[in-house]
């Protein structure tokens, strides 16, 4: 059974924190989401106000204590700066999760993506004890793909035309992968 904790976690790793996002980093979230090319690759709205950035933190907190999701802001560990956003929507009863993220685009093609997935993906094994995670991305985002082979999940499919994104049909890909595949790479 899948349980939540109370307190929020904080997650880290070499180079990066994984924190509630708070009131206060709505600015940045606004400011590096909203841009076309962030929001191209993603499902958040383009234009994206500060009004939005704000609804959406406040959203994240709810969705946390009701316990059907997680959403870590990305923190450059040094710098202790807001580079983007990782999270999880939880189904408990079936005891899997559907994985999303995005990065500013100053801080695109440096790992970080690769390395705040891997984290979420421990987390969501270890600490939450899901069987699955799977992640959609847009097939007109390879980058994404990669990132996602990269920690080990399998490309299920693809689903045609499956979404509308700024007035074109976008095909979306599935990756997913279970604990014991993920417990079993993170041995080897």
């Amino acid at each position: 059974m899948i349980s939540m904790m109370n307190a929020f976690p904080t997650l880290r790793t070499e180079r990066l924190i994984f924190r509630q996002f708070q009131a206060f980093d709505a600015d940045t979230v606004q400011r590096l989401a909203g841009l076309k090319e962030v929001a191209a690759g993603t499902l958040l709205p383009h234009p994206y106000d500060l009004e939005a950035a704000t609804q959406w933190i406040a959203q994240q907190q709810e969705s946390f204590a009701a316990g059907n999701a997680i959403t870590f802001a990305i923190v450059l560990a040094e710098e202790e700066q807001l580079i983007g956003s990782i999270g999880m929507e939880i189904a408990r009863e079936h005891e899997l999760a559907r994985l999303s993220y995005w990065l500013g685009t100053a801080y695109w093609n440096r790992g970080y993506c690769t390395e705040a997935v891997q984290a979420v993906l421990d987390y969501g094994f270890t600490r939450l004890s899901l069987h699955r995670i799977y992640a959609p991305h847009f097939h007109n985002n390879p980058a994404s793909g990669r990132v996602l082979r990269k920690v080990g999940m399998t490309c299920e499919g693809r689903m045609r035309e499956h979404y509308i994104r700024f007035g074109q049909f976008v095909d979306v890909e599935i990756y997913g992968i279970l604990r014991e595949e993920f417990l079993n790479d993170s041995v080897l």
